[in-house]
């Protein structure tokens, strides 16, 4: 992911945001478009292209483990443009980060995507079954 990627990254990310039925401040989206292109810190990002147009993102980040030496890969938002699904663009983005998080050493690659999005879980049950896990979340207001 290159600066000159954000006009193309920026309708990738609406994109799954609005898939997602979330909105988030632009002030946010500015900072996450910083984050990834900053090397110092924890998150990164690729994009993919068709014919030579940004058409797929994906964002990954590093997770300590106390159950593994070299820790985990958390692959956290990926997103291709609903007009050329089903051309192998999504895996390509998979596979692209489990290459990296082979080559990082990681023990584990690992997602989450809501139990209703039966797209994506055709092309994750591929991968692997379903962890069985249950998230919780906790939503924590910063004060004003």
């Amino acid at each position: 992911m290159h600066a000159g990627d954000k006009s193309s990254w920026l309708i990738l990310w609406r994109g799954y945001l609005e898939f997602y039925e979330t909105d988030i401040p632009e002030e946010q989206t500015e900072l996450t478009w910083s984050r990834l292109l900053d090397n110092q810190f924890n998150m990164n990002g690729l994009v993919i292209e068709n014919g030579g147009i940004i058409c797929g993102i994906v964002h990954y980040s590093f997770q300590n483990s106390t159950w593994s030496p070299n820790g985990h890969c958390y692959l956290e938002d990926l997103f291709v443009d609903p007009n050329i699904r089903g051309k192998g663009l999504g895996r390509a983005l998979i596979d692209a980060v489990y290459d990296i998080a082979v080559k990082s050493g990681c023990s584990r690659l690992y997602w989450n995507t809501d139990s209703t999005n039966e797209t994506a879980r055709k092309l994750y049950d591929t991968y692997t079954q379903e962890s069985g896990k249950i998230q919780y979340r906790i939503q924590i207001s910063t004060p004003d």
